[in-house]
Protein backbone atom coordinates (compact mmCIF):
# COMPACT_ATOMS: atom_id res chain seq x y z
CA UNK A 1 0.00 0.00 0.00
CA UNK A 2 1.45 3.62 -0.97
CA UNK A 3 1.21 6.28 2.04
CA UNK A 4 -0.83 8.80 -0.77
CA UNK A 5 -3.42 5.99 -1.48
CA UNK A 6 -3.98 5.71 2.35
CA UNK A 7 -7.40 7.51 3.26
CA UNK A 8 -6.09 8.03 6.99
CA UNK A 9 -4.86 10.96 8.31
CA UNK A 10 -3.08 11.13 11.92
CA UNK A 11 -4.02 13.56 14.94
CA UNK A 12 -1.26 14.84 17.33
CA UNK A 13 -3.67 14.79 20.07
CA UNK A 14 -5.86 12.62 21.78
CA UNK A 15 -9.55 13.00 21.40
CA UNK A 16 -10.88 14.38 24.54
CA UNK A 17 -13.61 12.11 25.03
CA UNK A 18 -11.70 8.75 25.53
CA UNK A 19 -9.98 7.61 28.60
CA UNK A 20 -8.19 5.10 27.52
CA UNK A 21 -4.68 4.82 26.03
CA UNK A 22 -5.85 2.34 23.49
CA UNK A 23 -8.65 4.28 22.37
CA UNK A 24 -6.47 7.32 22.39
CA UNK A 25 -3.76 5.86 20.50
CA UNK A 26 -5.87 4.05 18.22
CA UNK A 27 -8.06 6.76 16.99
CA UNK A 28 -4.96 9.02 16.96
CA UNK A 29 -3.28 6.70 14.39
CA UNK A 30 -6.53 5.95 12.74
CA UNK A 31 -6.65 2.83 13.19
CA UNK A 32 -10.41 3.11 14.67
CA UNK A 33 -12.91 5.93 14.58
CA UNK A 34 -15.21 5.96 17.48
CA UNK A 35 -18.97 5.58 16.04
CA UNK A 36 -20.38 6.22 19.38
CA UNK A 37 -19.38 5.31 23.65
CA UNK A 38 -18.28 1.33 23.15
CA UNK A 39 -18.98 0.89 19.72
CA UNK A 40 -15.92 1.34 17.14
CA UNK A 41 -15.49 1.23 13.50
CA UNK A 42 -12.29 -0.74 12.38
CA UNK A 43 -10.62 1.13 9.69
CA UNK A 44 -8.38 -0.20 7.26
CA UNK A 45 -5.13 -0.42 9.24
CA UNK A 46 -6.90 -1.56 12.29
CA UNK A 47 -8.67 -4.56 10.72
CA UNK A 48 -5.31 -5.56 9.26
CA UNK A 49 -4.28 -5.94 12.90
CA UNK A 50 -7.61 -7.17 13.76
CA UNK A 51 -7.81 -10.06 11.17
CA UNK A 52 -3.89 -10.99 11.68
CA UNK A 53 -5.18 -11.95 15.42
CA UNK A 54 -7.88 -13.76 13.92
CA UNK A 55 -5.51 -15.92 12.03
CA UNK A 56 -3.63 -16.90 14.84
CA UNK A 57 -6.74 -17.78 16.69
CA UNK A 58 -8.04 -19.71 13.77
CA UNK A 59 -4.37 -21.78 13.17
CA UNK A 60 -4.78 -22.92 16.79
CA UNK A 61 -8.47 -23.57 16.83
CA UNK A 62 -8.07 -25.82 13.61
CA UNK A 63 -4.70 -27.26 14.66
CA UNK A 64 -6.83 -29.12 17.81
CA UNK A 65 -9.73 -30.01 15.23
CA UNK A 66 -12.05 -26.80 16.05
CA UNK A 67 -14.43 -26.12 12.66
CA UNK A 68 -15.54 -23.17 11.95
CA UNK A 69 -19.13 -21.59 11.80
CA UNK A 70 -21.36 -18.72 11.62
CA UNK A 71 -24.21 -18.26 14.01
CA UNK A 72 -26.67 -15.79 13.29
CA UNK A 73 -26.84 -12.60 15.45
CA UNK A 74 -30.40 -12.12 15.52
CA UNK A 75 -31.90 -14.31 18.56
CA UNK A 76 -34.81 -16.11 18.73
CA UNK A 77 -36.60 -15.78 22.29
CA UNK A 78 -38.16 -18.93 21.91
CA UNK A 79 -34.96 -20.81 22.80
CA UNK A 80 -33.60 -18.60 25.32
CA UNK A 81 -36.75 -19.33 27.21
CA UNK A 82 -36.17 -22.68 27.43
CA UNK A 83 -33.10 -21.82 29.59
CA UNK A 84 -34.07 -19.27 31.36
CA UNK A 85 -31.91 -16.71 29.81
CA UNK A 86 -34.14 -14.08 28.28
CA UNK A 87 -36.03 -12.28 30.89
CA UNK A 88 -34.06 -9.04 31.71
CA UNK A 89 -34.04 -10.46 35.21
CA UNK A 90 -32.13 -13.00 34.52
CA UNK A 91 -29.83 -11.55 31.74
CA UNK A 92 -29.41 -7.51 31.90
CA UNK A 93 -27.53 -7.27 28.92
CA UNK A 94 -29.68 -7.63 26.39
CA UNK A 95 -30.31 -5.53 23.41
CA UNK A 96 -33.75 -6.29 22.07
CA UNK A 97 -35.92 -5.09 19.30
CA UNK A 98 -38.89 -5.98 17.21
CA UNK A 99 -39.40 -7.13 14.45
CA UNK A 100 -42.18 -5.01 11.90
CA UNK A 101 -44.97 -7.49 12.45
CA UNK A 102 -44.03 -6.88 16.24
CA UNK A 103 -42.20 -10.31 16.98
CA UNK A 104 -39.74 -10.03 19.71
CA UNK A 105 -35.99 -10.35 18.97
CA UNK A 106 -32.67 -10.18 20.53
CA UNK A 107 -29.10 -9.38 19.31
CA UNK A 108 -26.92 -11.86 20.49
CA UNK A 109 -24.04 -11.70 23.28
CA UNK A 110 -23.30 -15.12 23.72
CA UNK A 111 -24.35 -18.24 21.76
CA UNK A 112 -24.73 -21.25 24.04
CA UNK A 113 -28.45 -22.05 23.09
CA UNK A 114 -28.56 -21.26 19.37
CA UNK A 115 -25.37 -23.69 18.37
CA UNK A 116 -26.98 -26.63 20.54
CA UNK A 117 -30.12 -26.10 18.37
CA UNK A 118 -28.04 -25.52 15.45
CA UNK A 119 -26.45 -29.13 15.91
CA UNK A 120 -28.81 -31.45 17.18
CA UNK A 121 -30.10 -32.67 13.78
CA UNK A 122 -26.23 -33.86 13.99
CA UNK A 123 -26.12 -36.02 17.04
CA UNK A 124 -27.70 -38.82 17.45
CA UNK A 125 -25.27 -41.73 17.97
CA UNK A 126 -21.95 -41.76 20.57
CA UNK A 127 -20.14 -42.24 17.03
CA UNK A 128 -21.17 -38.08 16.57
CA UNK A 129 -18.85 -36.84 19.16
CA UNK A 130 -16.68 -35.50 20.52
CA UNK A 131 -16.52 -32.02 18.24
CA UNK A 132 -15.37 -28.81 19.01
CA UNK A 133 -17.18 -26.04 16.99
CA UNK A 134 -16.40 -22.33 17.03
CA UNK A 135 -17.01 -18.64 15.52
CA UNK A 136 -15.42 -15.40 15.17
CA UNK A 137 -18.68 -13.21 15.38
CA UNK A 138 -19.73 -9.55 16.32
CA UNK A 139 -21.32 -9.65 20.01
CA UNK A 140 -23.81 -7.21 21.62
CA UNK A 141 -24.05 -6.45 25.37
CA UNK A 142 -25.68 -3.49 26.77
CA UNK A 143 -22.90 -2.64 29.32
CA UNK A 144 -23.16 0.50 31.40
CA UNK A 145 -20.04 1.55 31.25
CA UNK A 146 -17.50 1.69 28.47
CA UNK A 147 -15.18 3.88 29.64
CA UNK A 148 -11.93 1.05 28.37
CA UNK A 149 -12.03 1.86 24.83
CA UNK A 150 -11.76 -0.99 22.83
CA UNK A 151 -11.53 -3.44 25.89
CA UNK A 152 -14.91 -3.26 26.40
CA UNK A 153 -17.79 -2.61 24.14
CA UNK A 154 -21.16 -2.50 23.84
CA UNK A 155 -20.46 -3.64 20.33
CA UNK A 156 -17.58 -6.55 19.99
CA UNK A 157 -15.88 -9.50 18.37
CA UNK A 158 -15.80 -12.78 19.98
CA UNK A 159 -14.23 -15.79 19.47
CA UNK A 160 -16.16 -18.60 21.48
CA UNK A 161 -15.56 -22.20 20.98
CA UNK A 162 -17.90 -24.97 22.30
CA UNK A 163 -16.83 -28.72 22.74
CA UNK A 164 -19.18 -31.58 23.23
CA UNK A 165 -18.30 -34.30 24.47
CA UNK A 166 -19.78 -38.12 25.76
CA UNK A 167 -18.24 -38.21 29.37
CA UNK A 168 -16.37 -36.11 31.72
CA UNK A 169 -13.00 -37.85 31.28
CA UNK A 170 -13.43 -37.02 27.45
CA UNK A 171 -14.66 -33.60 28.39
CA UNK A 172 -11.89 -32.76 30.26
CA UNK A 173 -9.30 -33.93 27.88
CA UNK A 174 -11.21 -31.38 25.32
CA UNK A 175 -10.48 -28.80 28.04
CA UNK A 176 -7.08 -29.66 28.55
CA UNK A 177 -6.24 -29.50 24.62
CA UNK A 178 -8.00 -26.01 24.42
CA UNK A 179 -6.20 -24.53 27.35
CA UNK A 180 -2.68 -25.50 25.53
CA UNK A 181 -3.98 -23.81 22.57
CA UNK A 182 -4.62 -20.53 24.36
CA UNK A 183 -1.27 -20.22 26.03
CA UNK A 184 -0.05 -20.93 22.28
CA UNK A 185 -2.61 -17.81 21.12
CA UNK A 186 -1.30 -15.18 23.27
CA UNK A 187 2.61 -16.11 23.40
CA UNK A 188 2.11 -15.76 19.22
CA UNK A 189 0.66 -12.24 19.69
CA UNK A 190 2.95 -11.48 21.98
CA UNK A 191 2.05 -11.46 25.05
CA UNK A 192 2.84 -14.73 26.76
CA UNK A 193 5.18 -13.85 29.17
CA UNK A 194 2.62 -11.41 30.57
CA UNK A 195 -0.79 -13.45 30.65
CA UNK A 196 -1.12 -15.83 33.29
CA UNK A 197 -3.70 -19.18 33.79
CA UNK A 198 -6.15 -17.43 36.69
CA UNK A 199 -8.35 -19.53 38.62
CA UNK A 200 -11.92 -17.61 38.73
CA UNK A 201 -15.17 -18.52 39.35
CA UNK A 202 -16.70 -21.83 38.46
CA UNK A 203 -20.59 -20.81 38.71
CA UNK A 204 -22.53 -23.44 39.07
CA UNK A 205 -20.74 -25.61 37.03
CA UNK A 206 -17.55 -26.43 38.85
CA UNK A 207 -16.00 -25.23 42.29
CA UNK A 208 -13.55 -23.19 39.33
CA UNK A 209 -12.80 -21.90 35.96
CA UNK A 210 -10.20 -20.53 34.25
CA UNK A 211 -9.52 -16.75 33.11
CA UNK A 212 -6.49 -15.92 30.84
CA UNK A 213 -5.66 -12.60 32.59
CA UNK A 214 -2.99 -10.25 31.35
CA UNK A 215 -1.01 -8.34 33.54
CA UNK A 216 -1.47 -4.29 33.03
CA UNK A 217 -2.58 -1.25 35.00
CA UNK A 218 -5.46 -0.74 31.83
CA UNK A 219 -6.82 -3.98 33.45
CA UNK A 220 -10.61 -4.05 35.24
CA UNK A 221 -9.78 -6.88 37.26
CA UNK A 222 -7.70 -7.51 40.28
CA UNK A 223 -5.19 -10.66 40.37
CA UNK A 224 -3.07 -12.45 43.40
CA UNK A 225 -0.47 -13.60 40.99
CA UNK A 226 2.66 -15.89 41.75
CA UNK A 227 4.87 -15.56 39.31
CA UNK A 228 7.31 -18.80 39.99
CA UNK A 229 4.19 -21.26 39.28
CA UNK A 230 2.71 -18.45 36.62
CA UNK A 231 -1.01 -19.07 38.07
CA UNK A 232 -3.03 -16.45 39.36
CA UNK A 233 -6.35 -16.45 41.82
CA UNK A 234 -8.95 -13.70 41.04
CA UNK A 235 -9.25 -11.82 44.12
CA UNK A 236 -12.77 -12.87 43.80
CA UNK A 237 -12.18 -16.25 44.77
CA UNK A 238 -9.31 -15.61 47.27
CA UNK A 239 -9.30 -17.58 50.16
CA UNK A 240 -7.39 -20.11 52.03
CA UNK A 241 -9.43 -23.20 50.39
CA UNK A 242 -8.42 -21.47 46.64
CA UNK A 243 -4.81 -21.19 47.75
CA UNK A 244 -4.85 -24.91 48.83
CA UNK A 245 -6.43 -26.17 45.59
CA UNK A 246 -4.29 -23.91 43.53
CA UNK A 247 -0.94 -24.78 45.18
CA UNK A 248 0.28 -21.48 44.68
CA UNK A 249 2.69 -19.99 47.49
CA UNK A 250 0.85 -17.44 49.66
CA UNK A 251 4.03 -15.62 50.52
CA UNK A 252 5.20 -14.92 46.86
CA UNK A 253 1.72 -14.05 45.72
CA UNK A 254 1.33 -10.43 44.26
CA UNK A 255 -1.77 -8.18 43.99
CA UNK A 256 -1.83 -6.78 40.43
CA UNK A 257 -4.03 -5.42 38.16
CA UNK A 258 -5.28 -7.25 34.82
CA UNK A 259 -7.58 -7.62 31.93
CA UNK A 260 -8.59 -10.59 30.97
CA UNK A 261 -8.00 -11.84 27.14
CA UNK A 262 -9.53 -15.41 27.46
CA UNK A 263 -12.30 -17.79 29.26
CA UNK A 264 -12.39 -21.52 29.75
CA UNK A 265 -15.16 -23.51 31.55
CA UNK A 266 -17.28 -26.37 32.36
CA UNK A 267 -21.11 -26.46 31.26
CA UNK A 268 -21.42 -29.88 32.01
CA UNK A 269 -25.44 -30.45 30.39
CA UNK A 270 -26.80 -27.24 30.97
CA UNK A 271 -27.78 -26.58 28.14
CA UNK A 272 -28.07 -30.10 26.84
CA UNK A 273 -30.77 -31.30 28.89
CA UNK A 274 -33.33 -28.21 28.74
CA UNK A 275 -32.86 -27.93 25.21
CA UNK A 276 -32.67 -32.32 24.31
CA UNK A 277 -29.20 -32.53 23.29
CA UNK A 278 -28.84 -36.17 23.56
CA UNK A 279 -26.92 -39.69 22.31
CA UNK A 280 -27.39 -42.90 22.77
CA UNK A 281 -23.88 -45.02 24.04
CA UNK A 282 -22.88 -48.01 23.10
CA UNK A 283 -25.71 -50.06 25.32
CA UNK A 284 -28.31 -48.39 24.03
CA UNK A 285 -28.94 -45.98 26.75
CA UNK A 286 -29.58 -42.10 25.89
CA UNK A 287 -27.39 -39.50 27.94
CA UNK A 288 -26.89 -35.99 27.96
CA UNK A 289 -24.07 -34.41 25.86
CA UNK A 290 -21.64 -32.84 28.12
CA UNK A 291 -20.13 -29.09 27.07
CA UNK A 292 -17.48 -26.49 27.48
CA UNK A 293 -17.28 -22.87 26.46
CA UNK A 294 -14.03 -21.45 25.46
CA UNK A 295 -13.85 -17.40 24.69
CA UNK A 296 -10.91 -14.99 23.01
CA UNK A 297 -12.20 -11.63 22.50
CA UNK A 298 -10.12 -10.48 19.53
CA UNK A 299 -11.27 -6.96 19.67
CA UNK A 300 -10.62 -6.96 23.03
CA UNK A 301 -6.95 -7.84 22.66
CA UNK A 302 -6.32 -5.09 20.03
CA UNK A 303 -6.55 -2.86 23.27
CA UNK A 304 -4.56 -5.22 25.11
CA UNK A 305 -1.92 -5.30 23.15
CA UNK A 306 -1.84 -1.56 22.46
CA UNK A 307 -1.66 -1.07 26.46
CA UNK A 308 0.78 -3.15 26.87
CA UNK A 309 3.52 -2.53 24.26
CA UNK A 310 3.10 0.87 23.04
CA UNK A 311 5.34 3.43 24.21
CA UNK A 312 5.26 7.46 24.31
CA UNK A 313 5.92 7.66 21.01
CA UNK A 314 2.99 5.82 19.48
CA UNK A 315 1.80 1.75 18.88
CA UNK A 316 4.25 -1.16 19.15
CA UNK A 317 3.22 -4.37 17.26
CA UNK A 318 4.43 -7.89 17.11
CA UNK A 319 5.16 -8.77 13.69
CA UNK A 320 2.83 -11.55 13.59
CA UNK A 321 -0.16 -8.80 14.30
CA UNK A 322 1.21 -5.50 12.66
CA UNK A 323 -0.81 -4.10 9.58
CA UNK A 324 1.92 -4.26 7.42
CA UNK A 325 5.96 -5.54 8.53
CA UNK A 326 8.29 -2.63 6.67
CA UNK A 327 7.46 1.27 6.63
CA UNK A 328 8.71 2.37 3.94
CA UNK A 329 10.10 6.22 3.43
CA UNK A 330 11.85 8.39 0.69
CA UNK A 331 13.44 11.39 1.88
CA UNK A 332 14.05 14.07 -0.44
CA UNK A 333 12.83 14.98 -3.94
CA UNK A 334 15.96 13.55 -5.63
CA UNK A 335 15.16 11.14 -8.24
CA UNK A 336 17.86 8.58 -7.74
CA UNK A 337 15.88 8.36 -4.28
CA UNK A 338 12.34 8.08 -5.37
CA UNK A 339 13.71 5.41 -8.65
CA UNK A 340 15.10 3.79 -5.61
CA UNK A 341 12.46 3.77 -3.03
CA UNK A 342 10.38 1.93 -6.10
CA UNK A 343 12.85 -0.42 -6.69
CA UNK A 344 12.65 -1.41 -2.97
CA UNK A 345 8.81 -1.34 -2.48
CA UNK A 346 8.77 -3.56 -5.65
CA UNK A 347 11.56 -6.10 -4.54
CA UNK A 348 9.54 -6.11 -1.21
CA UNK A 349 5.98 -6.86 -2.35
CA UNK A 350 7.28 -9.13 -5.11
CA UNK A 351 8.92 -11.33 -2.20
CA UNK A 352 5.97 -11.26 -0.16
CA UNK A 353 6.90 -8.84 2.34
CA UNK A 354 3.86 -6.30 3.44
CA UNK A 355 5.20 -2.65 3.20
CA UNK A 356 3.68 0.59 3.20
CA UNK A 357 5.45 3.11 0.83
CA UNK A 358 5.53 6.65 2.40
CA UNK A 359 5.50 7.83 -1.07
CA UNK A 360 3.93 11.44 0.16
CA UNK A 361 6.21 14.45 -0.42
CA UNK A 362 6.16 15.65 3.21
CA UNK A 363 9.08 16.17 5.54
CA UNK A 364 11.30 13.45 7.16
CA UNK A 365 10.14 14.22 10.68
CA UNK A 366 6.50 13.92 10.00
CA UNK A 367 7.49 10.41 8.36
CA UNK A 368 9.20 9.40 10.64
CA UNK A 369 6.65 10.32 13.68
CA UNK A 370 4.08 8.37 11.53
CA UNK A 371 6.02 5.63 11.05
CA UNK A 372 6.63 5.50 15.26
CA UNK A 373 2.94 6.20 15.73
CA UNK A 374 2.02 3.44 13.20
CA UNK A 375 3.80 0.72 15.23
CA UNK A 376 5.06 -0.81 12.61
CA UNK A 377 8.07 -3.36 13.44
CA UNK A 378 10.45 -2.15 10.45
CA UNK A 379 11.15 1.07 9.48
CA UNK A 380 12.94 1.13 6.19
CA UNK A 381 14.59 4.82 4.84
CA UNK A 382 15.80 5.63 1.25
CA UNK A 383 17.86 9.07 1.03
CA UNK A 384 20.55 10.64 -0.36
CA UNK A 385 22.76 9.86 2.96
CA UNK A 386 21.65 6.38 2.57
CA UNK A 387 22.72 5.54 -0.95
CA UNK A 388 26.00 7.53 -0.12
CA UNK A 389 26.21 4.94 2.40
CA UNK A 390 26.07 2.28 -0.06
CA UNK A 391 22.23 0.74 0.58
CA UNK A 392 19.00 1.80 2.86
CA UNK A 393 18.78 2.85 6.65
CA UNK A 394 16.96 -0.30 8.82
CA UNK A 395 15.60 0.77 12.13
CA UNK A 396 13.40 -1.11 14.18
CA UNK A 397 10.41 -0.09 15.64
CA UNK A 398 12.01 -0.83 19.37
CA UNK A 399 15.36 0.20 18.94
CA UNK A 400 17.16 3.35 18.40
CA UNK A 401 19.92 2.45 16.32
CA UNK A 402 19.68 2.04 12.95
CA UNK A 403 21.82 0.11 10.22
CA UNK A 404 22.91 0.26 6.85
CA UNK A 405 21.71 -2.73 4.31
CA UNK A 406 21.67 -3.56 0.63
CA UNK A 407 18.54 -4.65 -0.94
CA UNK A 408 19.16 -7.97 -1.92
CA UNK A 409 20.18 -8.59 1.88
CA UNK A 410 16.21 -7.55 3.02
CA UNK A 411 14.63 -10.74 3.14
CA UNK A 412 17.25 -12.29 5.03
CA UNK A 413 17.13 -9.23 7.39
CA UNK A 414 13.46 -9.11 8.15
CA UNK A 415 12.66 -13.01 7.97
CA UNK A 416 9.97 -14.38 5.97
CA UNK A 417 6.87 -13.42 4.95
CA UNK A 418 4.41 -14.76 7.66
CA UNK A 419 7.24 -15.89 10.67
CA UNK A 420 5.82 -15.30 13.87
Amino acid sequence: MRRSQLFIKTRKEAPADEEAKNAQLLIRAGFVHKEMAGVYTFLPMGLKVLEHINDVIREEMDGIGGQELRLTSLQDPEIWKETGRWSDEAVDVWFKTKLKNQTEVGLGWTQEEPLVRAVRPFVNSYKDLPFLAYQIQTKFRNEIRVKSGVMRGREFLMKDMYSFARTQQEHEELYEKIKQAYFRVFQRLGIGDKTFLTFASGGAFSKYSHEFQTVTDAGEDTILLDRGKGIAINEEVYDDESVAQTGVDKDKLEKVKAAEVGNIFTLRDKYSTPLGLKFTAEDGQEHPVLMGCYGIGPSRLVGVITELLADDKGLVWPERVAPYKVYLAGIGDDEEVRRSADEVYDYLTENGVTVLYDDRDERPGEKFADADLFGIPFRLVVSRKSLEAGGLELKKRTADATEIVVKNQLTQVLGSPGQD
